[in-house]
């Protein structure tokens, strides 16, 4: 049997093409693609997803994000239509027709594929279809012993259809019970592959469970970085806080940062160590050895922007920094950051 051919496309064409931007269900969150919602168990994955799904059905905004109106399946398939219809009552006295709910369906590799296949023939203007959740349509049994190729087959499965349809898929998942303060996305339950062959996913976090505010985090190929600070109230999470990529960024730098800046403002420059620079500062929760550890990590986004060139040198006893002023950033872009050496000493 001959071997298909690969299909490509060379750069210049591709540069030169107009193609499709990506289809966003709801404008600069959630894209079409295989998407994933993680949570810990009751922590409101199902009352979030219920609400997505009538903004879009009726083509209201989510918060302060645009929605794209268009048909929505949700497979609720841990509820009954009484516990749905009593969420409904919750939520809004009118529901659109175009919003369609199931509590049954079957596995992945057993008739999950043509059911969709068969839905969305039926009811073509679909273009966002909810799982909840990913382990009630999944068989169970790990493909040839490897928990990960077992996961990116189902993924894979889901993706395909996803693609096929230009539509958006999500998949409420689970947390595994050890928490990363490192990085929260690695708490997703399951294999790498969970989070690989998706194209976005988002985690809805709590730091304890009495805590009437979450937090919802979101990455993906098609969107930036950003975390969402909600509120459960009124059976609906509204939103407190959107903070972007930008934003997050800056707030992970430290603020002694930005006092060495003013510092260095006000005194047109600064050389000397670490420790007389914490002295003439008044600083007395920064270790010197944190001051270079600082200006290292994040000299690009806070020194460069104010135009200050930062150099080091070592003498035979000790470290001495160089803060200058200059007029024009990309002179303080261009010699950042200098590590010069003492001349040794004839001995």
């Amino acid at each position: 049997m001959p071997v298909e051919k690969i299909q490509y496309m060379d750069a210049d064409t591709l540069l030169t093409s107009p193609l499709q931007r990506p289809f966003f269900v709801v404008e600069g969150l959630i894209p079409q693609g295989l998407n994933t919602l993680c949570g810990s168990p009751k922590i409101g994955k199902s009352w979030l997803m219920l609400w997505l799904a009538l903004q879009v059905a009726r083509g209201e905004p989510l918060w302060e994000f645009a929605t794209h109106r268009c048909d929505v399946l949700y497979l609720c398939l841990e509820d009954t239509y009484a516990r749905i219809q009593s969420r409904l009552q919750q939520l809004t006295e009118e529901a659109p027709e175009t919003l369609r709910f199931s509590v049954l369906c079957q596995r992945l590799g057993s008739g999950l594929q043509e059911q969709l296949e068969d839905f969305l023939r039926d009811y073509p203007q679909t273009r966002l279809v909810i799982i909840d959740t990913l382990q009630k349509v999944r068989d169970g049994t790990v493909n040839k012993g490897s928990m990960y190729a077992s996961d990116y087959g189902d993924m894979a499965s889901l993706k395909a259809i996803a693609d096929r349809h230009n539509l958006c898929m999500i998949l409420v998942h689970h947390l595994r019970k050890l928490t990363d303060s490192a990085d929260p996305f690695n708490e997703v339950s399951g294999s790498t592959a969970l989070m690989g062959a998706a194209d976005a996913t988002y985690l809805l976090k709590k730091s304890n469970r009495a805590e009437e505010e979450a937090i919802l985090l979101a990455t993906g190929r098609d969107i930036e970085y950003q975390q969402l600070i909600l509120r459960f109230e009124n059976y609906r999470w509204t939103l407190v806080e959107r903070k972007d990529s930008a934003t997050i960024q800056k707030d992970d730098v430290p603020p002694f940062l930005f006092r060495l800046v003013e510092f260095v403002k006000a005194q047109g420059g600064y050389e000397g160590s670490a420790t007389t620079l914490l002295k003439q500062m008044g600083e007395t929760e920064v270790t010197p050895n944190a001051v270079t550890r600082y200006i290292v990590r994040h000299w690009e986004r806070v020194l460069v922007p104010e135009n200050i060139c930062y150099s080091t040198r070592r003498t035979a006893s000790e470290r001495i920094l160089r803060l200058t002023l200059t007029h024009d950033s990309n002179d303080a872009n261009d010699s950042n950051p200098v590590i010069e050496k003492e001349p040794s000493q004839p001995s």
